[in-house]
């Protein structure tokens, strides 16, 4: 399962009115392997509270992804 199926399933941990460490339960139960780590959990929790309710990773600073092809990597060692 990748990262935005877990943050989904957060939410609705979330919006059923479990506590982080009901959710760690259940998601370690459902996903023994692959479930998120606790800090995660409630880092998450922590944004559903201040009403962030989206489930995608924001913008970030840095360089962006079209830099990083290979005719600019080609440029750039020139």
């Amino acid at each position: 399962m990748d990262k935005m199926e877990f943050r989904v399933l957060m939410k609705y941990c979330f919006l059923k009115g479990k506590n982080t460490v009901e959710a760690k339960i259940w998601l370690d139960a459902e996903f023994p392997d692959t479930a998120p780590a606790k800090s995660t959990i409630k880092d998450w929790y922590a944004k559903f509270r201040r009403g962030e309710m989206g489930t995608k990773d924001g913008e970030r600073s840095g360089r962006p992804k079209e830099f990083v092809t290979d005719e600019n990597i080609k440029k750039s060692t020139k």
